[in-house]
């Protein structure tokens, strides 16, 4: 396995739409899904999608820590999800101070919907879906807009929120 470059904010590779993964188990998908794991667990974060690391796939990686979440049970592996659906359930939202890999040392609150489906295949080319909520949702709904060329900044409603961590969120 080796770490990846992630891209940053700026560059081409993450304002594009990302194409479709035609076979998930081919070795390169494969490969690839085991460094985006390598690289995400370094950088210490919540998720991230194929188009940070300069590949325009429609595909991310991403865990829930146990730390973001009321009980141990929400708490998810890290897993990948293929060629995602997100679909919102309802259009209750819900305010999520984020940050991004991509865009390092700045965070800001964007609105997310509360509750999301989600359906895609995992790393076998097996159909995955389920219902998220929470922080689940939120890291999906984030890394689903990665597959759509779009960065929270895009998001953004109030810019007093927005800022460098060091800063703005103390």
């Amino acid at each position: 396995m080796a770490l990846l470059k992630i891209a940053r904010m700026g560059n081409p590779v993450l304002h594009q739409v990302a194409r479709a993964v035609s076979d998930p188990k081919a070795p390169e998908i494969q490969s690839l899904i085991a460094n985006m794991m390598e690289t995400m667990a370094d950088a210490r974060g919540a998720g991230l999608a194929a188009p940070q690391v300069h590949q325009p796939l429609r595909m991310f990686v991403y865990h829930v820590p146990a730390s973001r979440v009321a009980t141990p049970e929400e708490a998810l592996l890290p897993r990948v999800l293929i060629n995602p659906e997100i679909t919102p359930l309802g259009e209750e939202m819900m305010t999520c101070t984020e940050g991004c890999l991509s865009i390092p040392g700045l965070r800001a609150d964007v609105p997310r919907y509360a509750a999301v489906r989600y359906e895609g295949l995992d790393q076998d080319g097996v159909l995955v879906e389920g219902e998220a909520r929470g922080f689940h949702a939120n890291v999906l709904q984030h890394e689903n807009d990665h597959l759509n060329g779009i960065l929270y900044p895009q998001r953004i409603i109030d810019f007093d929120r927005f800022g460098y961590v060091e800063e703005a969120f103390r």
